[in-house]
């Protein structure tokens, strides 16, 4: 049963990764999770695609260009889940008793998607989502994720922890499942607002869908966002032409409460850093005794929303294995160990404990 009387501190990073340098972005995560726990934070979110950093080439560049100027060093640049530089952020997790949630470019077999991972204070991952659709020029590069990677986790010391990439924020129904899924901190992974010609990616667009995703599911709201600094500029809009279509700078990282009210002092959009608020959870009580959409404020017996938390696989095997059909698959399905009972038919990763 989950508890609305915690009461905890959390964290939000605006920050530049270290573009298209996996480790070098690794070693900024753990100084990042480090500060957070000197802070005595519980829980820290990070911007979408934080490893290696968001690819806005996508954006900058045509078709034509891009992948041979990006493609072989991006893939390389993304993470397995099983790999030595999430170890590292596992170890960190446990040394500075922080639980993290972590945007990155994951790369299984020869695929890439835009995921979440959730590292909790022990070290352990408790979990692993993938955006359920990327948007727009994203799908040149990303695969995209399936009804599996609906989630919350249950964070010791925290509380019920959901989690979407960008413009998953934008989709209604998914936003309805995760209240039904109970979440009561929201971690919101964002990139840099460097699109201003176009009213829905601009600074004010990513306030207004953050606070109202707040206000609509009753939850606190943990908004990163990356910085597009002069380095990822230099790297991937390096023409005037390119800059008009990626602008400096960008950051726009929030904490809203369950009612929409800004928690946390903003940071400059170009400015670096770390924002903080201490949560009581027994205000989202307050919040739903108002409206609860998915309790006493619904109406099933007119409206009711069917999900399939399936994930489809792509081919399968049957007969006796021979010597030749010997694979090495990409992820297949089990249950992760932080998720609610209720939820099940997840995407399973190897076991790396690090006790």
């Amino acid at each position: 049963m989950v508890s609305y009387f915690t009461k905890t501190r959390v964290a939000v990073v605006q920050a530049a990764p270290i573009w298209l340098d996996a480790d070098a972005t690794v070693d900024k995560t753990i100084r990042l999770m480090g500060e957070a726990g000197r802070e005595g934070a519980k829980l820290i979110g990070f911007p979408e695609s934080w490893i290696p950093g968001y690819p806005h080439f996508l954006w900058t560049e045509t078709n034509s260009e891009w992948p041979s100027r990006f493609v072989k060093r991006y893939y390389e640049n993304s993470l397995e889940i099983s790999s030595p530089q999430i170890r590292r952020i596992q170890q960190a997790a446990m040394d500075h008793e922080v639980s993290v949630v972590l945007g990155l470019s994951e790369r299984n077999a020869g695929s890439l998607y835009i995921s979440q991972v959730v590292i909790d204070e022990t070290g352990r991952i408790q979990g692993l989502r993938r955006k359920f659709k990327p948007t727009h020029a994203e799908r040149g590069l990303f695969g995209e994720g399936d009804g599996s990677d609906i989630l919350t986790f249950d964070l010791p010391g925290v509380g019920r922890v959901g989690a979407l990439s960008c413009w998953e924020h934008m989709q209604p129904l998914l936003k309805y499942t995760m209240n039904g899924l109970g979440e009561q901190i929201h971690v919101a992974s964002w990139p840099a607002v460097t699109q201003p010609y176009y009213q829905p990616f601009t600074a004010e667009a990513y306030e207004t869908i953050n606070r109202m995703y707040a206000m609509e599911n009753q939850c606190f709201v943990l908004c990163s966002t990356a910085i597009f600094d002069h380095a990822g500029s230099t790297l991937m809009a390096d023409t005037d032409a390119k800059r008009q279509l990626a602008h400096l700078h960008g950051g726009t990282s929030r904490i809203y409460g369950p009612d929409g009210t800004e928690l946390a002092t903003p940071l400059a959009p170009s400015e670096e850093g770390v924002l903080y608020a201490d949560i009581d959870l027994s205000d989202i009580l307050t919040a739903k005794n108002v409206i609860d959409q998915v309790g006493h404020y619904s109406r099933p017996s007119i409206f009711r929303l069917h999900v399939d938390k399936s994930s489809p696989k792509s081919f399968e095997f049957s007969g006796t294995q021979g010597p030749r059909d010997s694979l090495d698959l990409p992820v297949q399905l089990g249950d992760y160990p932080g998720a609610p009972a209720e939820q099940k038919a997840f995407h399973e990763f190897p076991s790396i404990d690090l006790q």
